[in-house]
C-alpha cells in the first residue's frame, strides 16, 4: 500500500495494547499497512505473535509482548521493552479493556477493582509514562480508547462506564499537561462486531439502537484512529471522537 501523505506512518513506531484481536488488531494492521513498525501487547503472547507475524509479512518490524495492562509493573515492563527494541514510541493506542455485564448489586469488590484496573488504572500509567518520554523526545500522539458507555446510560456495566468516563477526563487533562509536543485524544466506539459480539443475540448482531441501525464492522474504526494518530492532525488534541453509529 502506498500511503496518502496525510496518513503516512513510514518510520513511526506504534504501541497498541489489546492489539491481538478486535479493534486493537484492526488499528495495528492499519498502521503497519501505512508504514509503521508495531508493538502488539495483550495478555496472551501467542495471540500477539500471530499479529506480529502479519506485520512482518508487510516488511515492517514488530514486537509481540505479553502484558496484563491493568498492572503497573507489567505496564512499566512493556514500556521498557518497547524502548529497548525501538528506541522510541511515536504513537500509543491505549486500547486494552474489558466490560463484563451484570446487575450492579451483584458486582463484587474484586470484579470492581479488576475492571477499574484494566480500563483506567493501567491505561493511566501507560499514557503518563509514554507521554513523559514523548515530551522529552520528538513528541508523539496518544489515542485512548473509551466507550459510549462513558457518555450515555447503559445499565449493567456501571464500573466499566465509570472507568471509561475517567479515561475521557484523563485524555483531556493529559492533553493539556503534555502539550504542545504530545497530542492526546480519545476514540469513543459504539457497538462493534468484534469477538465480544459472539455473546450477543442474533438480533443484536443485526440491529442496534443507533442512527445507522446496525453495529459497526471492526474496519470502520480505522479512519478515525488514523486521523487522530497522524502527524497531519497537528492541531487536534484533547478531542473525544465518537465512532458509534450516531444517536437515534
Amino acid at each position: 500500500m502506498t500511503p496518502d501523505p496525510l496518513f503516512d506512518f513510514t518510520g513511526k513506531v506504534a504501541l497498541v495494547t489489546g492489539g491481538s484481536r478486535g479493534l486493537g488488531r484492526e488499528m495495528a494492521i492499519a498502521l503497519a499497512e501505512r508504514g509503521a513498525d508495531v508493538i502488539i501487547a495483550s495478555r496472551k503472547l501467542d495471540a500477539c505473535e500471530i499479529v506480529a507475524s502479519e506485520v512482518r509479512l508487510m516488511g515492517r518490524r514488530a514486537l509481540a509482548h505479553a502484558a496484563h495492562c491493568g498492572r503497573w509493573a507489567e505496564v512499566d515492563a512493556l514500556v521498557e521493552a518497547s524502548y529497548a527494541e525501538f528506541g522510541r514510541v511515536d504513537i500509543l493506542i491505549n486500547n486494552a479493556g474489558m466490560g463484563p455485564a451484570m446487575p450492579s448489586h451483584e458486582v463484587s469488590e474484586a470484579l470492581f477493582d479488576s475492571v477499574l484496573n484494566l480500563n483506567f488504572k493501567g491505561p493511566f500509567r501507560l499514557a503518563a509514562q509514554v507521554a513523559h518520554r514523548m515530551a522529552q523526545g520528538d513528541g508523539g500522539a496518544i489515542v485512548n480508547v473509551s466507550s459510549t458507555a462513558s457518555i450515555r446510560a447503559i445499565p449493567g456495566v456501571v464500573p466499566y462506564a465509570g472507568a471509561k468516563a475517567a479515561v475521557n477526563a484523563m485524555t483531556v487533562s493529559l492533553a493539556a499537561e503534555y502539550a504542545p509536543r504530545v497530542r492526546v485524544n480519545a476514540l469513543i466506539p459504539g457497538p462493534f462486531l468484534t469477538d465480544i459480539a459472539q455473546a450477543w443475540t442474533e438480533e443484536a448482531r443485526r440491529e442496534q439502537p443507533v442512527a445507522m441501525g446496525r453495529p459497526g464492522e471492526p474496519a470502520e474504526i480505522v479512519t478515525a484512529a488514523l486521523m487522530l494518530a497522524s502527524p497531519a492532525s497537528s492541531y487536534t488534541t484533547g478531542a473525544l471522537v465518537q465512532v458509534d453509529g450516531g444517536p437515534r
